[in-house]
């Protein structure tokens, strides 16, 4: 009885350890690891401040594989449009180190990238560092700073994740509107849905 209790404590201790929460980035927090220098499927090496835009910054946590990042592929694009036409600066990041070796892979995102047409950057964050500093659990999930790399939005892309022609409320998109004309964001935090961050397991 005594082995199974022991037992029982090393895979509840085991899990404590592989699914450790990560806190969350405040709204109003500086942006972290401005300077993380991550690969770009274009071969280059690039940082959140080489994307820094006029306007602020939007950075998506994304990958190949999850079916909500798929589901919502056409959303990320024409929100991303939409920030770049606004002069905020773009970069999608795939952190699910735990697929890095499969269909996360480099090779894998460069294809993807390709595939989708991609005007924007989309890098590898070799060993969820930057996931990490943000509290980034799942994708995909979304941080808009201000051009003063303060977080003033977090969350989904808008109100329906898993059906775009019942969206009632454009998140992000608004977001956008209202950091460019200067305003208070009015909505700051929403809901991710998605799929959640592989991060390899300690």
């Amino acid at each position: 009885m005594k082995k199974i209790l022991l037992s029982g404590v090393a895979v509840a201790a085991f899990s404590l350890v592989s699914f450790a929460p990560v806190d969350e980035l405040a709204i109003g927090a500086a942006m972290p690891k401005g300077d993380l220098k991550m690969q770009d499927f274009t071969g280059k090496q690039v940082a959140l401040n080489d994307v820094m835009g006029e306007n602020g910054l939007m950075v998506m946590f994304s990958c190949n594989t999850c079916p909500f990042v798929i589901k919502n592929e056409e959303r990320t694009k024409e929100v991303s449009l939409y920030a770049q036409k606004n002069k905020v600066g773009v970069i999608l990041v795939n952190s699910n180190e735990g697929q890095r070796s499969g269909d996360d892979s480099y090779e894998a995102m460069q294809l993807y990238a390709k595939t989708k047409g991609y005007e924007w950057h989309y890098v590898v964050d070799k060993n969820s560092v930057l996931a990490d500093a943000f509290g980034a659990k799942r994708t995909p999930e979304v941080f808009l700073f201000d051009k003063n790399r303060k977080l003033v939005y977090h969350g989904a892309i808008d109100d329906n994740p898993s059906n775009a022609e019942a969206v009632k409320r454009q998140h992000l998109k608004i977001a956008i509107d209202e950091l460019v004309a200067g305003k208070e964001i009015s909505v700051k935090t929403s809901k991710s849905v998605g799929c959640t961050i592989k991060r390899v397991k300690e």
